[in-house]
């Protein structure tokens, strides 16, 4: 299930050309000092939004809070399975993130 999940992750990250993907064993993107979306150890996707956004976000693909080892990921929703159906439409949610995170103050 995880490398499944992490092959997934690889082919949204691929379609997104402006970040890569990042790290071994915990396979996330970052840019502006900040992570922006990850593959927890259950396998499930997160990507982080503005507060505003990922209620917006959490509403219309009917999703829920992100979460990796245990811990609420704050600004973070669930890549549902139902949302990988559409592989293209995740990778512009990639992408926002990224703007999103591009927009904050760099750390």
């Amino acid at each position: 299930m995880w490398a499944e999940q992490v092959k997934i992750y690889d082919e949204l990250v691929a379609k997104c050309p402006r970040f890569e993907r990042k790290g071994k064993t915990m396979p996330y993107t970052s840019a502006n000092g900040y992570m922006f979306s990850l593959v927890n150890k259950a396998g499930e996707i997160g990507i982080r939004f503005s507060e505003e956004v990922k209620k917006r976000y959490l509403k219309e693909f009917r999703t829920t809070i992100y979460k990796s080892y245990n811990s609420v990921m704050h600004g973070y929703i669930l890549v549902t399975e139902e949302m990988l159906e559409n592989p293209s439409n995740v990778a512009k949610l990639l992408d926002e993130s990224y703007d999103y995170v591009m927009s904050l103050e760099p750390k």
